[in-house]
Parts: C-alpha cells; sequence; structure tokens
C-alpha cells in the first residue's frame, strides 16, 4: 500500500466517511467477477478493502479485466508489463481508466488514479467496476463471464430504425398533407422538426 501521512481533523473526518461507503459484500462479487472475466492463474485477495487495494493497484489486473471485454487481437490494452515502479503501476491504472471510458463507462463513474493508488475512495474504485460490468452485460456480445444476476442491465432507449423507403413514404405523405393545408406554414421548422415529422408519419403508417 502506498505510504501516506495520518490524516487529522476535517480531513481525517472526510475520509471516515468516504470509507464508510466501501461495501465488503459487493467487494466479493467483484473480486468473483474479475476473477471469472479474467481467467487464468489469478489468486484472490484475502476479503479487506485494504487487500482489495493491493490486489489492483499495480494495475495488472485492471488492464487484463478491460482487455477480457474485447476480442482476441481487439485489445485497448497492448502492453501490460510487470513492474514495481510506482509511475509505470500508476501509468497502468490511468491506461483501464481510458479504456474503460472508451468502452463505454460514463465519466461520473470513473474513479480517479490516487483513489486506488493511494486508497483514497476505494468505494469509487467499486462505482467503476460495477458500471464495466454492467455495460460488459448490456453489450451481450458474448465476451462476458461470470454469474448474469452480479450486474443491472443499463437502459437502452427504444430506438426505432426505418428503410430508405420507408423514410421516402414518408416525406411524400407530408408533401401532401402541406399541399391540402396552403394555411399551414413550416417556415422556420429547423431540420430536426423536419425529421420528427417524418419519422412520426411513417410510423403512423407501419
Amino acid at each position: 500500500m502506498a505510504n501516506r501521512g495520518p490524516s487529522y481533523g476535517l480531513s481525517r473526518e472526510v475520509q471516515e466517511k468516504i470509507e464508510q461507503k466501501y461495501d465488503p459484500e459487493l467487494e466479493s462479487r467483484l473480486v468473483d467477477w474479475i476473477v471469472a472475466q479474467c481467467g487464468g492463474n489469478i489468486e484472490k485477495p484475502q476479503p479487506g478493502r485494504q487487500n482489495f487495494q493491493i490486489w489492483l493497484m499495480d494495475g495488472t489486473i485492471l488492464c487484463r479485466l478491460i482487455n477480457s471485454l474485447y476480442p482476441r487481437g481487439k485489445e485497448p490494452i497492448k502492453k501490460i508489463p510487470e513492474t514495481q515502479m510506482a509511475f509505470k503501476q500508476m501509468e497502468k491504472i490511468s491506461q483501464f481508466l481510458q479504456a474503460a471510458e472508451a468502452y463505454g463507462v460514463i465519466t461520473t463513474d470513473i474513479f480517479q488514479t490516487v483513489d486506488l493508488w493511494e486508497g483514497k475512495d476505494m468505494a469509487a474504485v467499486q462505482r467503476t467496476l460495477m458500471a464495466l460490468g454492467s455495460v460488459a452485460l448490456t453489450k451481450d456480445d458474448g465476451l462476458y463471464r461470470g454469474n448474469r444476476d452480479w450486474f443491472h442491465r443499463k437502459s437502452q432507449g427504444n430506438r426505432r430504425e426505418f428503410s430508405e423507403e420507408q423514410l421516402r413514404q414518408g416525406q411524400n405523405l407530408i408533401g401532401l398533407q402541406m399541399g391540402s393545408n396552403r394555411g399551414a406554414s413550416q417556415a422556420g421548422m429547423t431540420g430536426y422538426g423536419m425529421h420528427r415529422q417524418i419519422i412520426d408519419t411513417v410510423e403512423s403508417n407501419c
């Protein structure tokens, strides 16, 4: 664990509140998922927030985790060096965070490198890993490994796709409607408004 000076006064109170947000049960679930997802010879850490931090803080397991969510040959992190150099380990954590965001984890769910490296906010680390697992489960691309009940699927918008022919038919219908209603003006209608009207017309005729 990285050496940190003692916390005093308000900073100690803040740190204690942060540590209270850490979920030991969630830790166990995340460890099980990471081991199942990465495969290989990864050993589970002993239970506890500090052990969980030490297990992840060199960045190697995190890099292996994000790579395991991509098809072989398309992994975002090409080299994962084994190193004891602090700045190299922090660099691996940073690479994981960038790759996790590119994978679909929203920025507000991404922890800061010091949250893990210095153990400042391990609850934030848990939040990022939970978000990553949820995105992986939602993608449903065959690369997620583990119990599917460990994470919740993220909600996705009900998006409908239309063929070019359907959109053309919608435009023709709108043209007829405009011709039969000369008093109605569409001047100033935005591109989005016109597109929305086409979509609504197509949907009403599907």
